[in-house]
């Protein structure tokens, strides 16, 4: 697709619960594998700069194959639950796939990789770990890939593998770490890798090693289960001297291995240098600090990151003075209700910090210049860590919220900043933390939404004080316009959940001026001494990091509906925002029932009953007159709302068109719908790859009361492909006059097109193609939702006018990515 048509404008993800998925290069960017694809992120520009698809299980292991110089990667090297080992190259600017390395028969867990020396045979060695309990060692001379050996551990797992070069000798050591307690050495002669030492000392399984070379030494890092990490040396070893012996010294217990090369067989030995002691649980992750070149000569400062399931990052380095090691930084979050961190990485010039924690949030700290050890939490991507169910915009088109599996809701808005045009979208508010899974969402309001999840309550949620005013400082909005849509002053200042509550409850003022302690410190009863609510009021100016989002970002709960007898699958409301509608899942007819509620009242209106099988959307036309739904029972069924002249009654829906088996041109499950921006037209499309855009809706031939009207095909049936699982109409129309649409497909794909009413649709010759989005920008896994911006221009831009050429388009994806681009009506 041309460059000019559409770019990717936004994408929110977060990293997989695997400890080895985050990798950053010395090129400044950081590789992580989220669900199926391997994202990646440039943490000054804060924005994910591409997303690599390639892998069809989930991502486990992503490593940049580091130059010797310190250079730049051009290379990175993943591996995932498909099995397989991928290589990606790049060139000029853009990464492709170069390789793909199938052989192992389970789940890739961990991968190295290191260039070898130039007379080496072969370039590129690789070595991948796997849940079939095999090491894998890889080579690659030219564009040829071979598997040169398997090594098998029995039994056991290996959990973690590091490649490295012996210093003088340029021969491959590689480092094994597993569920039997030992770091295994081999090293490689006349092609094969032998073990020549494995090194006791831990107590638990090992999860993360890494190698560094500093001077003539190689140093090994372990770390494991056991709450310790361990750093071993590995150094040549002069000649045998019969001094050495006479001398009645203490020693640490050394132990050896040979190497033979072309010309001589060196002597290595190997002591433990120290164990470092400081976490409290799990260790999963550790990391050296980068070498950089300085002078011609690669400098490797003795420095050493670790991540641990305390939800704590420590930066260890030896004192000056006695070489102890000793921790020099400790940083992590507190509060919420999160386990801890799965692993580490450092920036190359080593003043930023990065983990990544069990629900796939990353964490990244700066280092303050002025104070060399003061470290703060600074603004990092974030998003969903399971499927992307529903999402939608504001009414202004101002943000995006969206809710997902991960059993969150999340608003992601665009941050303006006063000394730079460029406009980032960032996670600003988590409105929603709930104990079942998300399932469907609609606005109701600029600053209010209803939502459903896998239970038969709808919750109504409401913008409090707190968010207003920072939505206000990010956005660059004036507050006053928004205060004034939010509906009055009495806005509670925020919300928490209790103890034992599902339930967002209103943190008013009154509340957090009552909440001090008593001055002298003594408590009236044991529950005293716990906060009723942990919210605290925070000003921000920029997009708050993950601890914030979790306990300072909620909306109270204004309404629960109660109505359905199964999960909610689907809501929506009107332009006009006074009617709800609302479906559940469904295999009889009574349960299958749409229910409408006034957001005037949330009293229940109608009970709407046709369907037979679950509805899996419904959409209010533009102009508020018409509902319609579509089925599981490949059907679809459109309610018109009666023309009251009284205002104060509330509104009444009957049918006024629907399909049944014999005239529905769908054979299979009909997945989604959508309405023309004019509210003439509707578009459905299903499993059975057709899509078909039916109307007339506006024609002068509405028919008496209670009689139906013929709704027929206005286009050719469409085929896509592959099943259409999301459908929209972009709120304007093209320069020609035709109505744009976007398609998104179960295999992931977004297809726009051009579409213009012709009195002949049988030659196929009203649809036009306009493109669809590249491998790297289309989503990995099946669209869930596509959603217009409802005006024109970008978010944050400032170029709302009318006469903008660029649209946005949002979606959401079951590979749990929320994606905006920016489409140019103009050139399509």
């Amino acid at each position: 697709m041309a460059a000019l048509l559409v770019e990717t404008c936004h994408v929110a993800c977060c990293a997989n619960r695997t400890p080895n998925v985050v990798s950053w290069g010395r090129g400044g960017i950081v590789a992580y594998g989220t669900c199926n694809s391997v994202a990646l992120y440039h943490p000054l520009k804060r924005r994910v700069i591409s997303t690599l698809n390639g892998h069809s299980g989930r991502v486990n292991c992503v490593q940049w194959v580091h130059k010797k110089d310190c250079g730049p990667e051009s290379e990175l090297v993943s591996g995932g639950s498909d099995n397989l080992v991928l290589l990606w190259e790049e060139q000029d600017g853009k990464f492709s796939k170069s390789g793909q390395l199938g052989g192992h028969t389970g789940a890739v867990c961990a991968v190295d990789a290191v260039y070898q020396d130039t007379e080496a045979a072969y370039q590129l060695l690789v070595a991948s770990a796997a849940s079939d309990s095999t090491v894998k060692i890889w080579t690659r001379q030219g564009s040829e890939i071979q598997c040169v050996q398997t090594i098998s551990f029995g039994n056991g797992f290996v959990m973690d593998v590091s490649l490295a070069l012996l210093p003088g000798s340029s021969v491959p050591v590689l480092a094994c770490g597993g569920d039997d307690c030992k770091v295994h050495i081999f090293i490689q002669q006349s092609g094969q890798f032998q073990e020549v030492l494995s090194l006791h000392g831990h107590e638990d399984w090992i999860r993360g090693l890494e190698w560094t070379v500093h001077g003539g030494d190689v140093f090994l890092a372990s770390c494991a289960q056991d709450c310790l990490i361990r750093i071993w040396r590995v150094f040549a070893k002069p000649a045998f001297s019969p001094e050495s012996l006479e001398e009645d010294t203490i020693k640490l217990k050394e132990d050896f291995f040979m190497v033979k090369t072309k010309d001589c067989c060196t002597s290595f030995a190997v002591t433990l240098e120290t164990v470092l002691a400081g976490h409290e649980n799990l260790v999963y992750g550790v990391h050296w600090q980068p070498p950089f070149l300085k002078d011609g000569i690669i400098q490797q400062p003795m420095c050493l990151l670790s991540a641990s399931m305390d939800k704590t990052m420590i930066l260890w380095s030896p004192d000056e003075e006695s070489g102890v090691w000793l921790e020099q930084v400790r940083v992590g979050e507190v509060g919420g209700n999160t386990l801890g961190f799965y692993g580490c990485q450092m920036s190359p010039d080593g003043s930023m910090i990065l983990a990544h924690a069990f629900h796939g949030a990353l964490h990244l700290w700066c280092q303050d210049p002025s104070k060399e050890d003061e470290w703060c939490p600074t603004v990092v991507i974030s998003g969903h860590f399971n499927s992307v169910q529903d999402l939608g915009w504001d009414p202004e088109g101002e943000f995006i919220v969206s809710v997902s599996s991960d059993q969150t809701t999340r608003l992601f808005a665009p941050w303006r900043r006063a000394d730079q045009n460029q406009v980032t979208w960032h996670e600003i508010s988590r409105p929603q933390i709930h104990g079942y899974d998300m399932q469907c969402f609609a606005m109701v309001g600029r600053f209010q939404f209803v939502s459903g999840a896998d239970e038969k309550v709808l919750r109504v949620f409401s913008a409090p004080r707190n968010f207003v005013e920072n939505f206000s400082n990010i956005s660059g909005l004036p507050l006053e316009k928004l205060l004034a849509c939010s509906e009055g002053a009495d806005l509670p200042e925020g919300a928490s959940i209790p103890a034992l509550g599902l339930s967002n409850k209103a943190v008013f003022q009154s509340d957090r001026s009552a909440q001090t302690p008593e001055d002298d410190g003594q408590f009236s009863s044991v529950s005293a001494q716990y906060s009723e609510s942990y919210f605290q009021p925070v000003v921000l100016t920029e997009p708050p990091p993950e601890d914030h989002l979790l306990q300072n970002t909620l909306w109270p709960e204004v309404q629960k509906l109660y109505g359905h007898g199964y999960e909610m699958f689907c809501v929506a409301s009107n332009r006009a925002k006074t009617v709800v509608a609302s479906a559940c899942k469904a295999s009889k007819p009574e349960h299958a029932a749409i229910l409408l509620w006034s957001t005037s009242s949330w009293k229940q209106l109608h009970s709407l009953s046709l369907h037979s099988l679950t509805v899996t959307q419904m959409a209010f036309s533009p102009d508020s007159r018409f509902l319609l739904a579509v089925s599981r029972d490949r059907t679809w069924s459109l309610w018109s709302q009666k023309d009251e002249t009284l205002s104060d009654t509330e509104p009444c829906f009957t049918l006024y068109a629907h399909t049944d088996k014999n005239t529905s041109v769908h054979s299979r499950i009909i997945w989604s719908c959508d309405w023309s921006p004019d509210s003439t037209y509707f578009i459905t499309g299903s499993r059975d790859k057709k899509v078909i855009i039916w109307g007339n809706c506006d024609s002068s031939e509405n028919a008496a009361e209670n009689d139906e009207v013929a709704i027929r095909p206005r286009s050719s049936v469409l085929d896509v492909g592959e099943a259409a699982t999301a459908v929209s109409f972009a709120p304007v129309l093209s320069p020609d006059q035709s109505y744009i649409l976007a398609v998104g497909l179960e295999g992931g794909k977004i297809i726009l097109f051009k579409w213009k009413p012709s009195g002949d649709t049988s030659a196929g010759t009203d649809w036009l193609h306009c493109g669809e989005l590249d491998t790297f920008q289309c989503h990995a896994l099946a669209i869930k939702r596509l959603c217009w911006r409802p005006r024109v221009g970008r978010a944050g831009h400032g170029d709302d006018s009318g006469n903008s050429a660029w649209i946005q388009l949002a979606s959401a994806g079951a590979d749990h990515c929320v994606k905006i681009f920016n489409v140019n009506r103009l050139a399509l």
